[in-house]
């Protein structure tokens, strides 16, 4: 019972490592991958595998230098193929970033892409192929907060009224208020930033368009009548407005000593396409100027540098720094009792 458990499990794993038409796989290939999972076969066990299959599973051959090759039909009637690996390693990265992003029917149609993905790398733990799932990671620049805790049902009523157009009718949290308000929403997109999701939707009522975090919504129910159109709205336009600001962001010119680890960095990983590192005589740190936008993201990732950086322009900038070093410096100059 064993032998006939192992042979239905190799036939099965053949199947599966058959690329379909107009990709093709040779016998000897096909061996070498199976060893790699652990099926101590001959070559010539394989090959009678292969004509075993060949009828059942629509599987193509053809001639090619003197070697036989197989691919499975396309359109058959059964998805055996194996993944690749790039594409499993891709969907199991990419999965912890999906969740909190994609309307939930999507994530449920991709639920078995990502299941497949994890099957796949587990698979390879057993070769010298393995080891993928617990040796790579994808690391956010800087600290990163655990995102916020989203209720599933709020979830999947916010996604499929703003990928239905239909109205949402939530309860809300107010931080300011801290208290839970009800109403009615006309959903026009939804930005995930840091640890924290909202979704952009206008007030019935009310044309203005608000942000509203979705950890904040309570509950959450999906209409069935349409929300408002919004020809105008752009998420991208959206974005480099900072959010619902009224004026644009403005670029401006940033001029900088930086430290020599910085310098290094920003020389390997740009601030901006319009960038420049000079050194400074005497000294092993250098001037940067770069084209940044007027926004308080970078002015934020310019307080973070700390030490390693002197900034000489945009004087409000300088301004800004020198403000918060004398207020930090006041904090920690007091005894607190």
């Amino acid at each position: 019972m064993p032998e006939a458990k192992d042979t239905l499990l190799r036939l099965f794993s053949l199947l599966r490592l058959i690329p379909e038409h107009p990709r093709y796989s040779t016998a000897p290939t096909l061996h070498e991958k199976l060893r790699d999972r652990g099926f101590s076969v001959d070559l010539r066990t394989v090959q009678r595998d292969l004509q075993r299959l060949s009828g059942p599973f629509s599987l193509i051959d053809e001639e090619e230098g003197g070697r036989k090759q197989w691919s499975h039909a396309k359109n058959a009637p059964l998805d055996l193929r194996d993944m690749e690996p790039a594409t499993a390693l891709a969907l199991y990265l990419a999965e912890g970033h999906l969740k909190n992003l994609l309307p939930q029917s999507v994530l449920d149609l991709l639920g078995p892409q990502f299941n497949k993905a994890r099957n796949y790398l587990g698979e390879l733990e057993q070769n010298h192929l393995g080891h993928w799932a617990r040796s790579v990671r994808a690391l956010p620049n800087g600290k990163a907060l655990l995102p916020a805790d989203i209720d599933k049902s709020v979830w999947q009523q916010t996604s499929a009224a703003l990928l239905e157009r239909k109205q949402l009718r939530i309860h809300y949290l107010s931080r300011s208020k801290g208290e839970a308000k009800q109403l009615l929403l006309h959903p026009a997109g939804l930005i995930s930033r840091h640890s924290i999701s909202y979704l952009i939707a206008s007030v019935d009522g009310y044309d203005d368009l608000r942000q509203f975090a979705l950890h904040r919504i309570q509950q959450a129910e999906y209409l069935n009548t349409p929300s408002r159109a919004r020809p105008d709205f752009e998420v991208d336009a959206y974005i480099r407005q900072q959010l619902n600001s009224e004026a644009p962001i403005q670029q401006v010119q940033l001029v900088a000593d930086v430290s020599p680890q910085i310098a290094w960095l920003l020389n390997e990983t740009p601030l901006s396409p319009e960038q420049s590192l000079e050194a400074l005589p005497d000294s092993d740190w250098q001037r940067l100027q770069a084209v940044v936008p007027d926004d308080q993201e970078t002015l934020w990732w310019v307080f973070g540098l700390g030490e390693n950086v002197r900034v000489w322009e945009p004087q409000e900038w300088v301004d800004a720094i020198k403000a918060r070093t004398a207020l930090t410096t006041t904090l920690y100059q007091q005894h607190l009792i």
